[in-house]
C-alpha cells in the first residue's frame, strides 16, 4: 500500500490502513476527513519534515514487546520533527479468517501483535508471518490464514471473527506520540503550557536522544548521575546503536520535566558541557502511571525480591 498522496494544514498521516491500532490513536487528534494512510513509520515521518503532512501519529512503546524500533529509530534520524502530545491506549487482538475458509496453515499480523499472540499461534499449530500493520494483515487476508487485529477489523474488512481477545496479557497498552515539525512544535507546547501559561494536570514528560561524544569506563554512570544530582526524574532509559559504528550508542532518556524547567536546563547545559550530544526527541503532557507499583508477578521468574541475609541473596542471584 502506498502512501495517499494529500497534504493540507490539518493532515495527519498514520500507519495505515484504516482499522490499525494507530489509526485509533490518530482519531483522538484529529478528524477522520483529515487522516493519511501511509505505509511505513519513515514515510509518515519524511511526510512531516517535507511539509506533506501537518502532523502524523506513531506508535513509539508497548507495555508487553517494549519500543517499537522503527519509530524509535525515525524519531532520532529526524531533522525536523517532534513529538508534542502523547496517548495510552489498550490493545486487544481478536482473530479473523475469510468467510469460508478451511484447514488454515499461517497467522498473519503485525510483528509486535504476533509476539503479544504466541499462545493463540502456538496451541492452533500456525505459521507466523509478519505484515506492515495489524490492519493490513486484515485487509490483505487469504483463504489460508488467520488474521489478528483490532476488533473493528472484522466490520471494516468483512471478516469473519473465530476467537475474541486472544492476546499472551490481558491489560496490555501502546503509547502513541503524535509528530510535528518543530516550528509548528513550539507554537502548540506554547498553548499547552511548555512555554507558558497553564500547565497539563500531570507535568510534563521530556524524552531526550544523548549522545556521548567520548566513550569509555563510568559514561552510563555520569549521564545517570548528572540527572539524580539535579532531582530529574529519569522514567525511561534504553540504548540505540549509532548506525554503521560498532559498540558506539546512542541514550534514549525519557524524564520528568520540560527543557524549560530550570532543573532540566541545568541538567542538559551540564550534559552539553561534558561534550555529549544533546536532541530533543519529543516533549509532551505526561500520562497516568496505571500502575504506580509493580506487582510479584510481573517481574522476571526467578529475580530475588527479599532475603533476609547476605548469604541467602547472594545464593539467590547466583544460582
Amino acid at each position: 500500500m502506498a502512501a495517499v498522496a494529500a497534504s493540507g494544514p490539518n493532515a495527519t498521516a498514520y500507519l495505515g490502513p484504516e482499522g490499525s491500532f494507530t489509526y485509533a490513536a490518530a482519531r483522538h487528534w484529529a478528524s477522520p476527513r483529515d487522516l493519511i494512510a501511509a505505509d511505513s513509520v519513515p514515510v509518515i515521518v519524511a511526510g512531516i519534515e517535507d511539509g506533506r503532512w501537518s502532523a502524523g501519529v506513531i506508535a513509539i512503546e508497548n507495555s508487553v514487546e517494549g519500543y517499537v524500533t522503527p519509530s524509535l529509530d525515525s524519531l532520532i534520524g529526524a531533522g525536523n520533527a517532534v513529538a508534542v502530545d502523547q496517548l495510552d491506549l489498550p490493545i486487544e487482538f481478536d482473530a479473523f479468517v475469510r468467510s469460508g475458509a478451511d484447514g488454515v496453515s499461517r497467522v498473519t499480523a503485525h510483528p509486535h501483535g504476533l509476539a503479544q499472540c504466541k499462545n493463540f499461534i502456538r496451541d492452533h499449530h500456525l505459521t507466523p508471518v509478519p505484515a506492515s500493520s495489524n490492519a493490513a494483515a486484515c485487509r490483505d487476508l487469504d483463504d489460508e490464514a488467520v488474521a489478528l487485529g483490532p476488533r473493528i477489523c472484522g466490520e471494516l474488512y468483512g471478516l469473519t471473527t473465530v476467537a475474541t481477545s486472544v492476546q499472551d496479557f490481558a491489560g496490555a497498552r501502546t503509547r502513541f506520540l503524535l509528530v510535528t515539525r518543530r516550528d509548528a512544535a513550539r507554537e502548540r507546547l506554547g498553548t499547552r503550557g511548555a512555554g507558558a501559561g497553564a500547565e497539563p494536570a500531570l507535568g510534563w514528560s521530556t524524552m531526550l536522544a544523548i549522545t556521548p561524544v567520548v566513550t569509555g569506563p563510568g559514561v552510563l554512570a555520569r549521564i545517570a548521575g548528572a540527572f539524580g544530582a539535579r532531582g530529574v526524574n529519569m522514567s525511561s532509559l534504553i540504548t540505540r546503536p549509532l548506525k554503521a559504528l560498532s559498540g558506539k550508542y546512542v541514550f534514549i532518556v525519557t524524564c520528568d520535566g520540560k527543557p524549560g524547567d530550570p532543573p532540566v536546563a541545568s541538567l542538559i547545559a551540564q550534559l552539553l558541557d561534558a561534550g555529549d550530544s544533546v536532541k530533543t526527541l519529543g516533549v509532551f503532557p505526561s500520562v497516568e502511571d496505571l500502575q504506580a507499583q509493580v506487582s510479584s508477578d510481573r517481574i522476571p521468574p526467578g529475580s530475588v525480591v527479599a532475603a533476609s541475609t547476605a548469604a541467602e541473596r547472594t545464593r539467590g542471584l547466583l544460582w
